[in-house]
């Protein structure tokens, strides 16, 4: 049977490239691919993993959409496999479906496809709502599943972070060609990241997961090397990345670390930021001339480019951001309620600035990224349900991130999970400035690090040491 089969793939195989099919080449991969989806899950969900840093965004593949090739794909039907087999067998445990983590994703969810059938695009908003369908599906429910054997967790973690090491030293190599200037900082990333801002957002999140192994009592001295080794090369990419929002964020979490050890209440820290919010809208004239006064632009020199970040009278960039960020508020107040649809700000945006506060590198075509926030881009495509409901997620997140990491009894899970914490968190930070949960090497590791969250508290919160060493 085994060399009949054998043999009319060959003789299929030669017949297609006669007529120089070439597509039949790939037929074994595919077939294979299948074949792990449908008897080992977990495997296609690591290998998924691996292969997101050294995906391509192809722009457009017809239609105006773009697509990452070849983890979306692969995404879409791991996806399809899961609900599949869940609907066949009946079978998912309910404690996830409860867990309030759960259930306030489900309500953002919900709001995304609301305001798909109320969108100026449809087709556009659809498209965005099966994305992130699909990667919450792939990289939160099911990962949590993947999870429960606490062993995937850290091959998880590894299967992102060694591709993303290629990734950076591939960079570094290349960016070693142009003598390490700020000017090709913004390009030598490609063709797995299409900016600095992406690369540099993504290696700050897995910065501090990293950082967090060395912590860890299970690990030899030649491992600990290594992963010293990959700390350095994750600084210098980062360093390299000339990503000003990134450095912020990991100046954040190292903040944060600081008072989750010493144990400061969440209620103390939540009333000195909202004394923070108070006392800028007290003095907002003041804080704008002073930041006014700088008039350093980014800078080859790491120490000016560091003095640019509060920039906001001469550097494009920030301007840029300022630009955007006015006309995301000017739509929500032209459609508070539904926003004009998920995904559309891009197309939507160029009538809504004003001439007084464009830029040089200011565009119509929104070719140049959308509203540069995480928090004003849900606002002006899916209104203030939008943003409230996305907001909830990283409400919940960090509070149960906190309570968990307090609770759990095994060292190297409270290892693993303040690793996942600070990496969300410095997502979160970025978002501020930034946006790119359109991305599959976003959304892979900021649905699974909250993935690692309920598996912990699920599964592994009450393990003894010994059931979690690896």
């Amino acid at each position: 049977m085994l060399y009949l089969i054998g043999g009319s793939f060959i003789l299929l195989s030669a017949i297609f490239l006669y007529f120089e099919q070439f597509w039949i080449l790939g037929l074994p991969i595919v077939l294979a691919i299948v074949g792990v989806a449908l008897f080992k899950l977990d495997w296609l969900f690591l290998i998924i993993t691996m292969l997101t840093p050294l995906s391509i965004n192809v722009e457009d593949i017809g239609g105006g959409f773009g697509l990452h090739l070849p983890t979306e794909p692969l995404i879409f039907g791991l996806m399809l496999v899961f609900l599949v087999r869940v609907f066949y067998d009946s079978h998912f445990d309910s404690r996830v479906l409860r867990h309030p983590l759960t259930l306030v994703i489900g309500i953002n969810l919900a709001w995304i496809l609301i305001t798909t059938f109320t969108s100026e695009d449809p087709l556009v908003s659809l498209k965005f709502f099966l994305s992130r369908l699909w990667f919450v599906v792939g990289f939160f429910f099911i990962a949590t599943q993947v999870f429960r054997d606490d062993r995937n967790i850290h091959r998880y973690i590894w299967m992102f972070t060694i591709p993303l090491m290629i990734v950076a030293i591939y960079t570094i190599v290349m960016h070693s060609t142009h003598g390490f200037d700020q000017k090709s900082a913004h390009w030598v990333m490609q063709p797995f990241f299409k900016d600095h801002t992406s690369y540099g957002a993504i290696l700050a999140m897995f910065y501090p997961v990293v950082w967090a192994y060395l912590w860890s009592k299970n690990l030899t001295l030649n491992t600990k090397i290594v992963i010293s080794v990959i700390m350095a090369i994750l600084t210098l990419a980062i360093i390299l990345s000339y990503t000003r929002a990134a450095w912020v964020s990991l100046v954040g979490v190292l903040v944060l670390f600081v008072l989750v050890q010493i144990k400061v209440r969440w209620w103390i820290v939540a009333m000195v930021a909202l004394m923070g919010v108070g006392a800028y809208f007290s003095f907002e004239d003041q804080i704008l001339m002073k930041l006014e006064q700088n008039r350093q632009d980014s800078s080859d020199d790491l120490a000016e480019h560091v003095n640019s970040i509060s920039n906001v009278a001469t550097d494009a960039s920030n301007l840029e951001r300022i630009n955007r960020w006015s006309a995301a508020l000017r739509m929500f107040e032209e459609r508070p309620v539904f926003g004009y649809g998920p995904g559309t700000y891009k197309f939507h945006y160029a009538p809504f600035q004003h001439s007084s506060q464009l830029t040089i590198i200011s565009t119509n075509f929104g070719n140049l990224g959308n509203a540069h926030s995480e928090y004003f881009g849900p606002l002006a495509e899916m209104g203030v349900l939008g943003m409230l409901t996305f907001l909830m997620i990283i409400a919940m997140a960090l509070y149960k991130f906190i309570t968990v990491y307090y609770l759990t009894k095994s060292l190297e899970m409270r290892i693993v999970l303040m690793g996942a914490f600070l990496g969300f968190v410095t997502y979160i930070v970025h978002g501020v400035l930034n946006n790119y949960l359109d991305l599959d090497k976003a959304n892979v590791p900021f649905w699974g690090f909250l993935a690692i969250l309920v598996a912990v508290e699920l599964y592994h919160k009450d393990k003894s040491e010994e059931a979690t060493a690896y």
